[in-house]
């Protein structure tokens, strides 16, 4: 009996302890986005770069390259009028998907998705992002 009230005592522990370890996580991720964007903004692009992780520079191998293919086909993620954070998904300890919605400098709605890895040294960076155009924005 002991035993049963102790599991059942620590299982909320042990679920707390997760949900915080990934507010934290999600926090940290939201940061890089927020940072890159803010880069974007500034025209630092080698600090926006900065926030690629390694399978995004392999594609965009320079600087020069990723702010060509951010300026021609991601323009409301370029210069943002105004962006904020909606839903999130953690989809493992070091994967999250962040939704990202944005006023365009068109001044129209749009949707960013981006994708977030975990690196070895513990920080997060940008995998991906896909953006379309919304009708309506819902967090």
């Amino acid at each position: 009996m002991r035993r049963t009230l102790f599991a059942f005592a620590v299982v909320p522990l042990v679920f707390a302890s997760s949900a915080f370890a990934g507010d934290a996580e999600v926090k940290a991720a939201q940061t890089v986005i927020d940072s890159q964007l803010k880069a974007f903004i500034a025209n630092d692009g080698a600090a926006a770069y900065s926030f690629a992780a390694p399978n995004v520079k392999r594609i965009f191998p320079t600087v020069d390259t990723f702010m060509n293919m951010v300026t021609n086909g991601y323009a409301p993620v370029r210069k943002p009028q105004t962006y904020s954070f909606g839903k999130v998904q953690q989809t493992s300890p070091t994967s999250i998907i962040q939704q990202v919605l944005i006023v365009g400098p068109d001044g129209k709605d749009y949707e960013a998705v981006y994708t977030l890895e975990q690196q070895p040294d513990g920080s997060f960076q940008i995998t991906g992002c896909s953006l379309r155009a919304s009708n309506s924005l819902s967090t």
